[in-house]
């Protein structure tokens, strides 16, 4: 138990840019939490080689450290939104007050950063075509800066997964 607590603390080291350096077994944890994110730390421990207390102290600092999140993930289909798109954006000017305006927008999943095409990539969840219209046309286009947008509707979602592991 005692080399449990000190090989936990052994994975707090960080690399040269400031983000954790994960050694083998918080990658297997992280790699367990991702098939069953309900899996029993005893479980999980097993599988690691690491007792049940301390995987739940290394899932705590990866949790504190924001390398992981344990959330359910929903099919927007079966809750109520049937309408999903990517939205590119060109902004004139700084990216970051319109990527902070978009990323308070409780209908924007994500807003990435890019280099290409657009400057800003968005996916948006909605009710429905007419709530769409709503966000792109009077909020995300109304924003300072924002000079273009191009929607990309998704007609059907064919994979959709968060198992790309540890490699």
């Amino acid at each position: 138990m005692q080399s449990d607590v000190v090989a936990s603390r052994n994975a707090e080291s960080r690399t040269g840019n400031g983000s954790p350096s994960l050694d083998a077994v918080s990658l297997g944890i992280i790699e367990q939490l991702q098939e069953d994110g309900r899996r029993p730390y005893a479980a999980i421990g097993k599988a690691v080689g690491l007792s049940e207390a301390a995987v739940r102290q290394r899932v705590q600092k990866l949790l504190d450290q924001g390398v992981m999140q344990i959330v359910a993930v929903t099919d927007p289909l079966t809750v109520g939104f049937r309408r999903q798109a990517m939205v590119g954006i060109n902004v004139e000017g700084d990216l970051d007050p319109v990527s902070e305006a978009l990323s308070a927008m409780e209908e924007v999943e994500y807003v990435v950063l890019t280099a290409g095409s657009f400057d800003l990539l968005v996916e948006i969840v909605c009710e429905d075509d007419d709530h769409l219209l709503e966000v792109i046309n009077k909020r995300i286009r109304a924003l300072p800066g924002v000079r273009s947008t191009e929607s990309f509707v998704y007609l059907k979602l064919k994979k959709q997964t968060y198992m790309w592991g540890t490699r």
